[in-house]
């Protein structure tokens, strides 16, 4: 059985892996306009959505995701938070990545 700190260093390791899958994916423009703690913010803010949606709440094999409303439901989350506004189509970029990213290592 792993330690709490190994299964945080596969955290950090994965979230790294993750942030690198998505910046190879992203517009040239916005590769340059986020951090990688922008886009973790943003993960984890598309995780928290997908939580608080109930997309989780099922059983069945395929869930059907509006990558469009978790878009929506992060530039939200910026505001609130009073972080720096986010626009819903570049942010659909990130949404689309980290689920191409979550298909790739299931």
């Amino acid at each position: 059985m792993a330690s709490i700190d190994d299964e945080l260093l596969l955290d950090e390791q994965e979230n790294r892996r993750e942030i690198a899958f998505i910046r190879r994916q992203l517009p040239s423009e916005l590769k340059e306009r986020w951090t990688d703690d922008d886009l973790q913010w943003m993960l984890d803010t598309i995780v928290d959505y997908y939580v608080e949606s109930g997309v989780l709440d099922t059983d069945a094999d395929e869930v059907d995701i509006d990558l469009e409303l978790a878009a929506q439901h992060v530039c939200r989350q910026a505001e609130a938070e009073h972080r720096p506004a986010l626009e819903a189509q570049d942010v659909f970029f990130v949404v689309e990545a980290d689920l191409d990213f979550q298909e790739q290592n299931l």
